[in-house]
């Protein structure tokens, strides 16, 4: 099941049926079947109380992941995303707020499947596993 909230913003434009479906694709193409993934949207703030609280960092983000479970083939997470850094970000990097958006939803499930990016190699390997899945998604 995917499911998508909101906390203090309105709901975002999206084909959620289309979203789901494209999830559920990237994850079994790389070998997983999904779970439960709860999509909360929410403003800056919110995102950076939840940032503080439950991870201790104090710093504004687009996206924070708490994985449900470890289980190895099916993946669980709630996943919290800041709208106004992707409003911000869609801009900064010339890109639509829904490609935008997209690309964050679909980056914490790449975490769930493996994908890092603390180093640059991982933020490169990232970034075109990103790109590859935007594809997908508007074909």
């Amino acid at each position: 099941m995917i499911r998508f909230e909101t906390i203090d913003v309105m709901t975002p434009v999206l084909d959620y049926d289309h979203v789901r479906d494209w999830i559920v694709g990237v994850a079994a193409g790389c070998g997983y079947g999904v779970g439960e993934l709860y999509y909360y949207f929410c403003s800056d703030e919110a995102l950076l109380d939840i940032n503080q609280r439950r991870l201790g960092h104090d710093f504004y983000t687009d996206i924070v992941t708490f994985p449900l479970t470890d289980s190895g083939d099916v993946i669980s997470s709630e996943f919290c995303i800041s709208l106004d850094r992707i409003a911000e970000n869609s801009l900064n990097f010339g890109r639509s707020f829904e490609s935008e958006l997209l690309r964050v939803i679909i980056h914490g499930v790449l975490h769930l499947i493996g994908y890092d990016d603390h180093t640059d190699e991982e933020r490169s390997r990232m970034r075109e596993k990103e790109e590859e899945c935007l594809r997908q998604f508007y074909k």
